[in-house]
């Protein structure tokens, strides 16, 4: 199936490589960590990381002890993962390309199904539908899949909260970014109207009621649909808090506390749902 050419250029800058050390991303990784660990079987179960880019997770989960599979459509990041790889103590079980949509995999063949950028960048429902059921068909009964969304209010949030570098936020000084979170706000796709990356591409921001029904319609149980960053994303300081163990546990338990919390689940520039296969 073609793939979104905006998209794979927009990534073969390299930029998703080292992304989760950056800002607040940090966050992300370590709640998508522990989210994740609290229903995966143990290792050496087999795990299928969809849309696994370089191999953040994939690797992650490797040096864990799992059988990790990684598929990426944009051919650096399976280059990139399978250099990390081969340099690791502790390999992933192969690494290729690959889309959402058509899996070149065994129906029944995995444990657990990582789906953590593939629904973002499918921005026709039917396109989404079909990712979430090919994660069903080569699932086994009872294995998991964690799905990640963007959410609907990431980018009125990010260009309130954000002047990036300039003297007001973008949202209220360029009038190119306000149409642009308009239109996210009506659940259009999210189009980038300008020539700066940090704008993100071409994109889909679920409600997350949203993402719920989808993965019900794609014949998943649904068990959570969850923020992952929170309001964490909006800590002041945050380069500075992290690092440190006692300020970081602080905030992970912060954002533990309130994470079913339906008036603040959509404030979270990520949502993760998770579902199992019955």
């Amino acid at each position: 199936m073609p793939f979104d050419p905006q998209i794979e250029s927009y990534y073969a800058q390299g930029g998703e490589q080292g992304r989760l050390d950056l800002g607040y991303f940090p966050l992300e990784r370590a709640r998508t960590q522990e989210i994740v660990l609290r229903h995966l079987p143990p290792p050496p179960a087999a795990v299928l990381d969809v849309g696994g880019a370089a191999g953040a997770y994939a690797l992650w989960l490797a040096a864990r002890g799992y059988a990790v599979h990684l598929v990426d459509p944009v051919p650096l990041h399976v280059e990139q993962a399978t250099h990390a790889s081969a340099a690791s103590a502790h390999p992933l079980a192969s690494a290729s390309l690959g889309d959402a949509r058509a899996l070149d995999r065994e129906d029944g063949s995995a444990d657990a199904v990582l789906l953590l950028g593939p629904l973002y960048h499918l921005t026709s429902r039917e396109d989404r539908l079909r990712a979430l059921r090919e994660s069903r068909r080569v699932l086994r009964p009872g294995g998991f899949v964690f799905a990640a969304a963007i959410s609907r209010f990431a980018s009125l949030l990010d260009n309130l909260s954000d002047t990036k570098g300039a003297a007001l936020p973008p949202v209220l000084a360029d009038p190119a970014v306000l149409r642009m979170v308009r239109q996210d706000l009506e659940g259009g796709p999210h189009l980038n109207p300008t020539d700066q990356p940090q704008y993100f591409t071409t994109a889909y921001f679920h409600h997350p009621d949203e993402l719920g029904a989808e993965i019900r319609d794609a014949g998943l149980a649904l068990l959570d649909v969850l923020p992952v960053e929170g309001l964490g994303a909006f800590t002041a300081a945050f380069d500075r808090a992290w690092p440190d163990a006692a300020h970081r546990e602080t905030l992970l338990s912060l954002v533990r506390t309130v994470e079913r919390e339906p008036t603040l689940v959509g404030v979270s520039p990520h949502l993760l749902a998770v579902a199992r296969r019955e």
